[in-house]
């Protein structure tokens, strides 16, 4: 009895941490995991461990602070460190957030025209789903949807094992690192690093937390949340790497986009793995579409103190829903223009995103080590050094990712 006690507690918690780590593999995340594996194949699976432990890390910091203080991320930014360091980083998470919108809606566009539908149906219809679940539907009705679309992620778990990979060559990558100094190969180990970590999950998810209510004593049950969803979202990115490995890589196919890779698996996987490896990526462009607008939605109506929360009505929290909706509306339409020049809007992103993440890991490991506001839950000195460990990387890589991202486009 006391176990199914502790199964329907850990129910009634759950959420917040799966869907923030899983939505992190929108059109994005599955574009870089598949250029991974089309480019180097099972040599890049490495980083994805490395990797793992740097988001748990993070995530649990947020998660903590998000169960402790109630509060949202912004809220926190804005009372300790004031209005000008909070409006400087919510401009750019807005105009962050808007170019990875726009790289969502683009994924949800290509994976329908590879199953045979038009975008310019699609797109709209699709971005009416989303506006209309989240405007008129409850925390706990788009909660629980989210859920379920996360159970589709596991689609690539089972393209991979229809690709029938080499296990042997799949756990030497895994376990025993073959770095390559190239450029390339550099760049990849970054970008997945990057893809998999990025500002808006801070914020998304601690605003989630608050919003749902989750109190001291369910603190454990979060943490197991944040982990869970940590672990299965690189799980899913593991997969994409060696489905991607075993049939473009081993036949000498390079490809620059996620939907080329649904497209390119048909004659070496078949149908159905290129069916459901497309299908994934309409559901990780869509999920991505709902969450990555509301987490700019929360952030700034926490630092302006409008009212916000998906439980509330349009004149209820007229700001929160405006954004919402402008960054569903706008987005889309840009994608249906023809030869809108997308990928520079996606390099904007990528570029103000690489800004934001170092200052926004350096506000929240100053807050959860604030006894002020945490209490008795501030980190301890060992996972300092781990999170500050991570935070110094992140910065390196960062700089270099920018400097390589900006360069050619200048």
């Amino acid at each position: 009895m006391n176990l199914w006690r502790k199964i329907i507690f850990f129910l009634s918690v759950m959420g917040p941490g799966i869907i923030t780590a899983n939505v992190d593999n929108d059109a994005t995340g599955i574009t870089t995991y598949s250029v991974a594996g089309a480019h180097f194949g099972y040599s890049l699976l490495w980083v994805l461990i490395p990797t793992t432990i740097a988001l748990i890390v993070i995530q649990e910091m947020i998660g903590r602070m998000g169960v402790i203080t109630g509060k949202g991320l912004s809220d926190l930014i804005r009372e300790n460190y004031g209005i000008r360091s909070t409006f400087f980083v919510m401009v750019v998470l807005l105009f962050a957030n808007f170019g990875t919108t726009v790289g969502n809606f683009s994924g949800w566009a290509a994976s329908m025209e590879i199953i045979g539908l038009t975008k310019y149906l699609m797109v709209p219809l699709g971005a009416l789903s989303i506006w209309i679940l989240v405007t008129r539907g409850g925390y706990r009705i788009v909660e629980q949807i989210l859920l379920v679309a996360c159970l589709l992620y596991l689609g690539y778990v089972i393209s991979g094992f229809m690709a029938k990979p080499d296990w042997t060559e799949v756990l030497r990558g895994t376990f025993l690192p073959q770095i390559e100094w190239g450029f390339e190969y550099i760049f990849l180990s970054i970008a997945i690093i990057g893809t998999t970590i990025t500002p808006w999950m801070q914020f998304y998810l601690q605003g989630s937390i608050a919003d749902k209510g989750i109190r001291k004593e369910d603190y454990k049950l979060s943490r197991l949340d944040v982990i869970i969803g940590c672990s299965l979202t690189d799980l899913v990115a593991f997969f994409i790497m060696v489905t991607c490995a075993v049939t473009l890589f081993a036949n000498g196919i390079r490809i620059h986009e996620a939907s080329e890779a649904a497209l390119a698996l048909k004659p070496f996987a078949g149908t159905y793995a290129s069916f459901l490896f497309a299908i994934c990526l309409a559901n990780g462009s869509l999920l991505g579409s709902i969450i990555v607008p509301l987490s700019a939605a929360y952030c700034i109506c926490e630092a302006m103190g409008w009212e916000r929360g998906i439980n509330k009505t349009f004149k209820e929290a007229p700001q929160f829903m405006w954004i919402y909706t402008l960054l569903i509306v706008i987005p889309a339409f840009l994608v249906l223009i023809p030869d809108m020049p997308l990928v520079i809007l996606m390099v904007i992103a990528s570029f103000l995103n690489g800004i934001l993440l170092p200052i926004v890991l350096v506000y929240a490991i100053s807050l959860v080590n604030n006894r002020n506001i945490m209490g008795d839950y501030v980190n301890s000195k060992g996972y300092n050094y781990i999170s500050w460990g991570t935070v110094i990387a992140l910065i390196a890589l960062t700089i270099f990712i920018l400097m390589t991202t900006i360069i050619p486009h200048v």
